[in-house]
């Protein structure tokens, strides 16, 4: 009877003492989950996909559709709003909190961009006006880049710079096999003396597949491979 006090007396001691060491655990840990919502200073508009950068990791997330946003940050951070055309905003998470989530609404003003002048001048004569009317280089936009990289010659120029992906490497080598297995324990059949490959050889030599073609370089496809 005695053993068994003793036992129940030292299992609530070692309850006692795992509660007393997993308190301060909690108490310094040092991150917490900071959201909130950013809008807009006079109308109370939600604001996306606004930049949310810490002083000491970098860039830690974005706001959402709504302006919503839920970063994990350190008790004590600086963190920075930043987006094109608003006044960028600080807020220093404070370091006496207690819970683990700390909730803000931040309130980004507009900024004015300004643009460098542009000074437009005309030509001195009406004949240089016409001659660069003429002859002027105009550069192509991004509509018609997009035609002439997507024209059937310059995707046949693409595939062959292309590696094989993963569906066509598994193909061939599932072709290569089961030709293995078709003449397994046999000779394969060999074409050097096929009437039919060599008539079809000496057509292609007369058609001149077999010279060395030069490579167009006219600029007009620049791969982004």
């Amino acid at each position: 009877m005695k053993k068994l006090i003793w036992i129940f007396f030292i299992f609530l001691f070692l309850l006692n003492f795992n509660r007393v060491q997993a308190q301060p655990g909690k108490e310094k840990n040092p991150y917490i989950l900071f959201t909130g919502m950013v809008l807009t200073s006079d109308s109370l508009r939600a604001i996306p996909y606004v930049n949310i950068k810490s002083n000491k990791r970098g860039l830690i997330g974005y706001t959402d559709y709504a302006g919503h946003f839920d970063v994990v940050v350190k008790k004590g951070d600086t963190i920075f709003f930043s987006l094109v055309e608003k006044v960028g905003s600080w807020h220093i998470v404070p370091d006496t909190l207690s819970g683990n989530r700390y909730n803000v609404i931040k309130l980004m003003t507009q900024d004015t961009i300004h643009i460098p002048a542009i000074f437009i001048r005309a030509l001195p004569l009406k004949t240089l006006f016409n001659h660069e009317f003429v002859t002027r280089d105009i550069p192509d936009d991004a509509y018609e880049r997009a035609r002439k990289n997507l024209e059937t010659e310059a995707l046949k120029e693409e595939l062959k710079m292309r590696p094989a992906d993963a569906t066509s490497s598994q193909s061939l080598l599932a072709q290569t096999r089961a030709s293995q297995l078709y003449y397994y324990k046999q000779a394969p059949p060999q074409n050097y003396l096929s009437p039919v490959a060599w008539m079809q050889f000496l057509e292609a030599w007369k058609r001149g597949d077999f010279k060395k073609k030069k490579k167009k370089t006219d600029g007009k496809y620049i791969s982004p491979y």
